[in-house]
């Protein structure tokens, strides 16, 4: 199914019938990763995959995807289901764009989750690691998509996960370098919404890797903290989908209700 804002067509899948989970991949991601959870989670729920602005079957839509601008989008396709609230669910970037989507329609959120994630903004160092890798992306694409999701994994993950992260890094190395371009240029600029979340009274769950080597763990929990937000802790790397899949499979059902 697609909708369209400004003039792109945004690409999403629906599954079952319920109250409605809207799920949200990460950076050099599609919403193909979620294809494990959804027999499950479309139970007793109405679940949304839907591919973010240059990824998956969605096109570019600015030079730079702002969470604003994708958080938008979600709306739109919500608003195209005829659906007035929702369960939102992120990956990384889906992370902060669920958090962008609590601030501009807090109305139309019933709880957040946020999968290896965070509500802060990029630090200055690691804004210039995103500008060394629009150069890198610019330089050498394939290069870059291999390491950059090569470097999410631990070097035991990444041997147990062979074949699934071989996969990731195919499917990525088919997005065009001005959409990985834009996503990063977005990442980079997004705001604090530490904030946000703390004001959000409604269910928050925060799934953190205890070895995440993008997002530490530390921070997770001190941010969590801050923030009020339930912490689940998750035995390994960035990639949680996939090295914890069982685990977030039975903890997001407690959260939405199917256990």
């Amino acid at each position: 199914m697609t909708v369209f804002y400004k003039q792109t067509a945004i690409h999403f899948e629906v599954f079952g019938e319920g109250d409605t989970l809207v799920l949200l991949h990460g950076f050099l991601e599609d919403s193909r990763i979620w294809k494990p959870f959804i027999p499950e989670f479309s139970k007793k729920h109405q679940v949304v995959a839907i591919d973010l602005f240059g990824h998956g079957k969605t096109g570019k839509v600015d030079e730079i995807h702002t969470m604003e601008e994708m958080a938008e989008a979600v709306s739109e396709v919500l608003d195209s289901l005829d659906k007035h609230s929702a369960i939102i669910m992120g990956h990384s970037m889906g992370g902060y764009v669920a958090l962008a989507f609590t601030e501009l329609f807090q109305e139309k959120t019933n709880s957040v989750i946020l999968l290896n994630s965070t509500s802060k903004a990029d630090s200055e160092a690691r804004k210039k690691e995103r500008d060394r890798s629009i150069n890198l992306v610019e330089q050498n694409k394939n290069g870059f998509i291999r390491m950059a999701i090569g470097n999410l994994f631990t070097a035991k993950s990444r041997e147990i996960f062979q074949k699934e992260v071989e996969n990731l890094i195919l499917n990525a190395q088919k997005l065009p370098a001005e959409n990985i371009v834009a996503s990063i240029n977005g990442m980079k600029n997004r705001k604090d919404r530490s904030s946000i979340l703390k004001g959000f009274e409604r269910r928050k769950v925060w799934f953190a890797g205890k070895e995440d080597p993008i997002i530490s763990f530390d921070e997770s929990t001190k941010t969590a903290e801050i923030t009020e937000c339930q912490l689940v802790p998750l035995p390994g790397s960035h990639m949680g989908f996939l090295e914890n899949r069982e685990l977030i499979l039975a903890e997001t059902k407690k959260i939405i209700g199917l256990s």
